[in-house]
């Protein structure tokens, strides 16, 4: 089977009514970071059922990946498919509200809704529709039972969502690419892969984030003697610390901008005092920042950045500002010669008929800086969110028409590069 003629058949394969049932699927199985393994004991189950060699890999009683493996004749070059399965919040209104708003809307809940071509609820777009793109796909090309020169990895990584433990006793690294980082030390490597993240764009690289910690020192006083003791409140110097930040952080972008990066930064979280005693005033006030680094700028280049800025508010302000990095992951980049990146834009062009053009301006980051970090050329591609104004219901909103596009890149990238040997591509590749 030519690969026109693989495309084809497979394309024939995943309806539109296959892709809402998958991602209603998928969206209907709760998997906040650290809470993956059941959806991932599902995927592996469906994968295996495709006729993949199929595992859900644990990681822990909470969380796990899922992979499985179309085996080639081992003349080829192997190709991940890859996508994470975690949410960013949970859909429990006890953990979520009211930082997501007063109530959790039916589309912030793990419970999935149709609605014409829309499937909505928690995630439905983001991750779990491309997750469900990367499902079918690899189920489409099991059911047509080729033999192909590479393998073709399918895979789903738990931990994708910048975040850290949900709860207080479970593991600190449970977020942050933790799943793909333990998939590719436990032997799943490929030679390219493809990580289905939204974007209606192919991109070759990204920004990465560091987290910081900056603590605004005071006095621990009562509220009855603050006239007749010495009066520090850090959570007033931290609102003064805050609003210098937010204009620097305005500007930060333009310092940084790169051809498709353009670097955003935000303060994320204030801590300080006791809650439950409001009469007395903290030592201490922490501010918490997500700072996006441009791919080539090393994390300790932007604390050092960020820590010159914070010895001149301390100066402005009377204090003493500590910061201190609680979080690197580099931005990383695939050189847009390589054959993964040049067949995702071939891919792209023949599915929408229409030239390449890059997007700037990105600031997302993705398990694509791990894989790349791990030697692997990877490129990213996605769908356009359907909802552009409202941040939660474009992360959980999908349109199966998008999926279907969608699919065809992925297909597309894969009977290109599963179906040569490794000498065809290194040829293409000269």
């Amino acid at each position: 089977m030519n690969r026109d003629e693989l495309v084809r058949q497979a394309l024939a394969w995943i309806t539109e009514d296959r892709l809402r049932a998958a991602a209603v699927d998928v969206t209907s199985i709760a998997s906040p970071t650290g809470g993956e393994a059941p959806l991932a004991r599902w995927l592996a189950d469906r994968l295996a059922a495709a006729g993949l060699e199929a595992h859900a890999q644990r990681i822990d009683d909470g969380q796990a990946n899922a992979v499985g493996r179309l085996k080639g004749d081992g003349t080829g070059a192997d190709l991940m498919l890859y996508a994470p399965i975690d949410t960013l919040t949970t859909g429990d209104p006890d953990l979520d509200v009211p930082w997501i708003g007063p109530e959790l809307r039916p589309d912030m809940r793990a419970e999935a809704r149709c609605e014409g071509p829309y499937v909505s609820g928690l995630g439905a777009s983001n991750p779990k529709g491309h997750a469900a793109c990367v499902l079918v796909v690899g189920e489409a090309l099991a059911a047509l039972r080729p033999r192909p020169a590479g393998d073709l990895l399918v895979a789903f990584g738990a931990g994708g969502m910048p975040t850290n433990a949900i709860a207080p006793d479970g593991r600190a690294n449970t977020g942050h690419g933790i799943g793909c980082s333990f998939l590719l030390e436990r032997g799943w490597q490929p030679d390219y892969a493809v990580i289905a993240k939204p974007g209606d764009f192919v991109a070759h690289d990204e920004v990465g984030l560091c987290w910081f910690e900056i603590v605004v020192p005071g006095t621990h006083t009562y509220a009855g003697s603050r006239h007749r003791l010495p009066y520090r409140n850090p959570i007033v110097t931290a609102a003064e610390v805050v609003t210098r930040l937010e204009r620097w952080l305005a500007d930060y972008p333009e310092r940084h901008r790169t051809a498709s990066a353009a670097p955003q930064g935000i303060v994320g979280s204030i801590a300080g005092g006791w809650e439950r005693m409001l009469a007395v005033t903290p030592a201490a006030c922490r501010i918490r920042l997500d700072l996006r680094i441009a791919p080539g700028t090393t994390p300790l280049e932007a604390k050092r950045e960020l820590a010159a800025y914070l010895r001149q508010v301390s100066a402005e302000l009377g204090t003493e500002l500590a910061v201190e990095m609680v979080l690197a992951i580099p931005g990383t980049r695939t050189p847009p010669e390589s054959w993964v990146v040049r067949s995702a834009v071939r891919a792209w062009e023949s599915v929408n008929g229409r030239p390449h053009e890059p997007v700037d301006g990105n600031s997302g980051a993705t398990d694509a800086n791990i894989l790349r970090a791990r030697g692997i050329p990877t490129a990213r591609v996605g769908m356009p969110k359907a909802v552009s104004d409202d941040f939660a219901l474009g992360m959980n909103t999908v349109d199966v028409r998008a999926m279907r596009r969608l699919c065809e890149v992925l297909l597309r990238v894969a009977a290109d590069t599963v179906t040569r040997t490794r000498a065809e591509i290194d040829e293409t590749n000269d």
